[in-house]
């Protein structure tokens, strides 16, 4: 069943791109157009899952010091998403962005939270990080070593703070009272970004609202599973199945866009596919 859970999560994860895709065509990468972005897509995961609590709002001290510190963390990997365009090509980012999601996880759970370090797990992540460098197209340069480091860092950390959370011994909300409180932490420092950024103002499109409203209750929905996975699953072991498996789905989705996969693409899936077989036989 909690495999099932992940695989539902990563479905959700790999059609989330299209919306922010799509997103930015509409109202561009500036700082006020993803700070927009972060608060409408935060307020649409909130209502969701206050919904989903049955309309209660729980808190606990070191439930919202760590949603606080993921919200940070987040918009960090926003800021530093935006920025890197501009200096990076676009498989670079991806894999450092990709890498940054397995690696941290993976070596937090095993150096700091006792889990074992097993053959398949091994296996798995060598084989995906394998299949995500193959990703890199010949030919593609550019500088910016800082924001795509910022990129690894921060999407690696958002994992960790989950970890952290449901691991400490300190009292918690349940799962979606956390998630709840990391989207009204975003919403609140992403309102004080709007307050005080003098930039120009975006034009915001019924497409655009559209986008906002998919992306949310995707990436809501989705770390809010992730957080039920490991509850039998650990760090070590989900957040690779989850790189392997965003990489297979993206790349289905490829063929019905403008943008087909090329062999390596298909190539990096394949060795994904057999890394996350590894890790669910190996263990």
């Amino acid at each position: 069943m909690y495999y099932g859970i992940i695989m539902a999560a990563v479905t959700m994860f790999a059609f989330q791109f299209l919306f922010n895709r799509q997103y930015e065509k509409q109202c561009g990468s500036t700082l006020r157009a993803a700070a927009v972005f972060s608060f409408g897509t935060s307020l649409v995961g909130f209502v969701i899952l206050l919904a989903l609590n049955r309309f209660r709002v729980e808190f606990t001290l070191f439930s919202f010091l760590v949603a606080l510190a993921a919200a940070v963390n987040n918009l960090l990997y926003s800021y530093c998403s935006i920025k890197s365009f501009g200096k990076i090509n676009l498989s670079l980012y991806s894999v450092f962005a990709m890498l940054g999601g397995m690696t941290l996880p993976f070596i937090a759970g095993i150096a700091f939270f006792q889990e074992a370090l097993t053959i398949g797990k091994a296996v798995c992540f060598i084989l995906i990080a394998v299949s995500l460098v193959l990703t890199v197209e010949k030919g593609e340069s550019g500088t910016g070593r800082r924001y795509y480091f910022g990129v690894f860092l921060m999407n690696g950390m958002s994992g960790v703070y989950s970890k952290l959370f449901k691991s400490a011994p300190y009292p918690i909300t349940g799962d979606r009272g956390y998630t709840m409180l990391i989207a009204l932490c975003c919403m609140a420092l992403c309102g004080l970004i709007l307050v005080f950024d003098k930039s120009e103002k975006i034009r915001i499109t019924k497409k655009a609202v559209g986008c906002i409203s998919a992306y949310g209750a995707l990436c809501n929905i989705a770390n809010y599973l992730l957080l039920i996975g490991l509850d039998k699953i650990p760090a070590s072991a989900q957040y690779p199945m989850v790189t392997g498996g965003v990489m297979a789905i993206s790349t289905i989705i490829c063929f019905f866009t403008d943008q087909k996969p090329t062999k390596k693409n298909v190539a990096s899936v394949a060795l994904s596919f057999i890394g996350i077989l590894a890790l669910v036989l190996l263990e």
